[in-house]
């Protein structure tokens, strides 16, 4: 009898291998086995490329005439920039198809299961739904709520300051837990900040530590262009999308329209500020379905207060400044705990001498 979580298993590790690189597509995993062996793998690498599938089958060490095919997304049924896989399925000839789960697209939405059953091929759904789910999560958001995966990231003691009350911040959390940001980083499409983030650390946002073959895009949000334009966020290490208004200075953006590695996007002030869906709905307009939020405490607080966010990594150190530190959450208008945002425990992971709380919305 086949080790059916152990070949989906294998379908999920290599399909998280290339998180980040897929978009605006999702991460897919493919596992051909025969006889109780692997005889083929693949995975999604970039839009554009194969689907993880017609990977796995061109892959196969035999022929897979008679196969099941592991897969951790319904295969797609339509043409996109490349040919359906279901069309390979069929004819590859293969006899059964384990899905994790299906695929949230209204193009695919169970019409790939569905055109592979009338042909005969046996197809059961729903092996380590719950894994595969949460490797796209940010797709599933995508798709569902028309809008960017928001995950917000930060580093906290454990009294919840961020920084001293001189903004002494480097470093709150060791070395461990500052080389998983980069993971984070690796797997977002792209890295949001703010102004005040970036005139205090001149961070460069780009993923280190970690071979990575494509960097997420850095986005920074400066209304009035104060960033200096000799700042890391504006080096040619990764491409930055400057989101300013009016008010921006002129001189300044005069210089950085001249550099191919930046775009300038010009929005609308509200009350002094930008409308969160604005920004969300120019880095949809972008291609970027997951967005890392690194900071600062303004931003954080934005996304939080307007429940605009789908995920939360907290990394708390184990480390107390006190009341006069910087929190990293401002004023909610919380009167009464009731009122207090909800938020439920994923996954806890001990980080060197940090841990890492990973966290979801309840609304």
């Amino acid at each position: 009898m086949e080790n059916r979580e152990f070949f989906m298993k294998r379908a999920l590790k290599i399909a998280r291998e290339y998180k980040g690189y897929t978009h605006p597509n999702p991460a897919v995993g493919a596992v051909l086995v025969k006889n109780g062996k692997i005889i083929g793998e693949g995975a999604h690498k970039k839009a554009g490329d194969l689907h993880a599938e017609r990977i796995a089958i061109l892959n196969a060490k035999e022929d897979v005439e008679g196969s099941t095919l592991y897969v951790t997304l319904e295969p797609c049924c339509h043409y996109g920039k490349t040919p359906p896989c279901t069309d390979a399925i069929i004819d590859g000839k293969i006899k059964k198809v384990v899905v994790a789960t299906l695929d949230p697209n209204p193009l695919v939405a169970g019409k790939g299961v569905e055109i592979l059953r009338k042909q005969g091929i046996e197809v059961e759904v729903g092996l380590l739904e719950e894994e595969a789910k949460e490797l796209n999560e940010d797709f599933f958001v995508y798709i569902q709520k028309n809008r960017p995966f928001v995950h917000i990231k930060f580093a906290e003691t454990i009294d919840g300051k961020i920084a001293t009350k001189t903004g002494s911040s480097k470093w709150i959390t060791g070395e461990e837990a500052r080389k998983f940001t980069h993971i984070l980083r690796k797997e977002a499409g792209a890295v949001l900040v703010g102004v005040g983030t970036v005139l205090k650390d001149n961070p460069e946002l780009t993923v280190r530590h970690i071979d990575v073959s494509k960097q997420p895009k850095r986005v920074l949000i400066d209304k009035f262009l104060e960033t200096p334009v000799d700042f890391n966020i504006f080096n040619n290490k990764a491409e930055t999308i400057l989101i300013t208004s009016e008010e921006a200075e002129k001189s300044k953006l005069t210089q950085l329209e001249k550099r191919e590695n930046i775009k300038i996007y010009i929005l609308p002030l509200e009350n002094g500020k930008f409308k969160i869906e604005d920004t969300l709905d120019l880095l949809k307009g972008e291609q970027i379905i997951h967005i890392l939020v690194e900071g600062g405490k303004g931003l954080i607080t934005s996304f939080i207060k307007e429940k605009m966010f789908d995920k939360i990594s907290a990394f708390i150190a184990p480390k107390i400044i006190g009341e006069d530190g910087i929190s990293v959450v401002g004023e909610l208008g919380v009167e009464n705990i009731n009122e207090a945002i909800q938020l439920k425990t994923k996954k806890i992971q001990q980080l060197g001498n940090d841990i890492l709380i990973q966290m979801y919305p309840e609304f």
